[in-house]
């Protein structure tokens, strides 16, 4: 049986570059409609962009999902280097200005502390080495987002905890309306003949209505209260939920289409009721599918 998941979770993935850069991955999710990854990666690594988006396809189906990359690079003094053609202009001068002065030759060490004559070394990149080094952060991503799923996983086992303990509440009420409602014709009869008193008077009614008339309005009136295809539709959806539940895997979309149908089954039962008691117990239905239905947004 497949396991329920979430759509909240957290995880956290550091490691090393070949280069001694340290880096961290913290990859967290929501709720959301479909799957919506926004990534933050530091300028200069956009190529990772296509098989980040790849790898967190594979394991995710919903939610939205913010990743970030830190890099921690150690501070190192740069390599520097002569330019040389600023360093022949500089000794050019140098020796030019000491002839004319009678001074000494300049020292090499003035000569290399003029602005522009010493520059850092700019080393051409590797290829083989940037490679290696997506390569470390893609695996250590992959681990992360494994991390995630394992994160959403146990959020979605507490979750389908409360979603059968929410549906065992709604069995119980279905039931309790389905007796409540089996007294509804007996109840509309005799509120009918209450009525009919109060306007005839408690001898005329019997006396200038026809019983089968009677019996006509009863039926009307238990006809359009009659909530059994709203009860045998609650049951059914139910039944339905749980069938869900135990399949896991990616349901929250059908599981949320699943609780509109829960509402509309319990706003109809309530505006059929004819009796305080069922009237009463359609309210409680509809707090508990409303409950359902909030928590069924958590579900991947």
């Amino acid at each position: 049986m497949s396991t329920l998941a979430s759509m909240t979770g957290f995880a956290r993935e550091s490691g090393t570059l070949p280069d001694g850069t340290s880096f961290v991955w913290e990859v967290r999710s929501v709720n959301g409609r479909g799957l919506d990854l926004r990534l933050r990666v530091p300028n200069g690594l956009d190529a990772l962009e296509a098989p980040l988006r790849e790898a967190a396809g594979k394991r995710l189906k919903r939610g939205n999902v913010s990743a970030t990359l830190t890099l921690k690079r150690e501070e190192r003094a740069p390599r520097l280097t002569p330019d040389p053609a600023a360093l022949d202009q500089a000794i050019a001068l140098a020796q030019a200005v000491a002839q004319r002065l009678g001074a000494p030759p300049p020292r090499a060490e003035a000569i290399l502390a003029l602005p522009g004559v010493l520059r850092a070394e700019i080393a051409e990149p590797d290829e083989a080495v940037e490679e290696a080094k997506r390569a470390t952060m893609l695996a250590a991503f992959d681990t992360a987002l494994a991390a995630l799923a394992a994160s959403r996983a146990r959020e979605g086992a507490q979750l389908a905890k409360i979603l059968g303990v929410l549906l065992d509440e709604i069995e119980a009420l279905r039931v309790q309306a389905a007796g409540e409602a089996a007294n509804q014709p007996e109840a509309q009869r005799q509120r009918l003949m209450e009525n009919l008193a109060k306007i005839l008077g408690e001898g005329e009614v019997r006396a200038r209505i026809p019983e089968e008339r009677l019996a006509q309005e009863v039926a009307l009136l238990a006809q359009r209260s009659d909530v059994r295809e709203e009860l045998d539709r609650l049951a059914a959806h139910v039944a339905e939920a749980r069938r869900l539940l135990g399949a896991g895997d990616a349901v929250g979309r059908k599981l949320e289409f699943l609780t509109q149908e829960f509402v509309r089954e319990a706003n109809t039962l309530c505006s059929k009721s004819a009796s305080v008691g069922l009237t009463r117990l359609g309210l409680e239905l509809k707090a508990a599918i409303e409950r359902l239905r909030e928590q069924s947004a958590n579900v991947e």
